[in-house]
This record gives structure tokens, sequence and C-alpha cells, in this order.
């Protein structure tokens, strides 16, 4: 499944580092021209972040966006 989404995924993750964080997801809103305060990029990142890092990864992205999907 995850690989279903790990181009967009790596669309996001500009660090390129495995992970989306707040501010990546901020730039994507922003270059998606739907700008978002740090506080929603924060509260966002928690309602997929499973593990708790605070950060979301692909395994984390891929099943939000499945989940979305179906529902």
């Amino acid at each position: 499944m995850a690989d279903d989404y790990a181009t967009t995924f790596k669309i996001v993750d500009v660090d390129g580092d495995g992970l989306i964080s707040i501010p990546e997801l901020m730039r994507l809103m922003e270059v998606l021209g739907q700008p978002i305060t740090p506080e929603a990029a924060a509260a966002a990142v928690a309602r997929i972040d499973q593990d708790g890092d605070g950060l979301i990864s692909l395994e984390e992205f891929a099943g939000y966006l499945a989940q979305t999907r179906a529902g």
C-alpha cells in the first residue's frame, strides 16, 4: 500500500529524510494555494502521526490516505 503513495510522499518530503514535518506540510499547503497556520499544521500532523514522534512517515501517510479514500 505504501508504494502507491511513495511518489506523492517524496514530493512533500522536501529534505528527503523520509518524514514529513510541520514546516513541510505548511509548504505543501502554501504551494496548493491553501496556506495554513503552524497550529493547524501541527494539528494535522498529530491526526496522522501514529507513533507520536511529531512527524509523518510514509506508512502513516499511506495509511491515512487509504483510510480517507475508503471513508
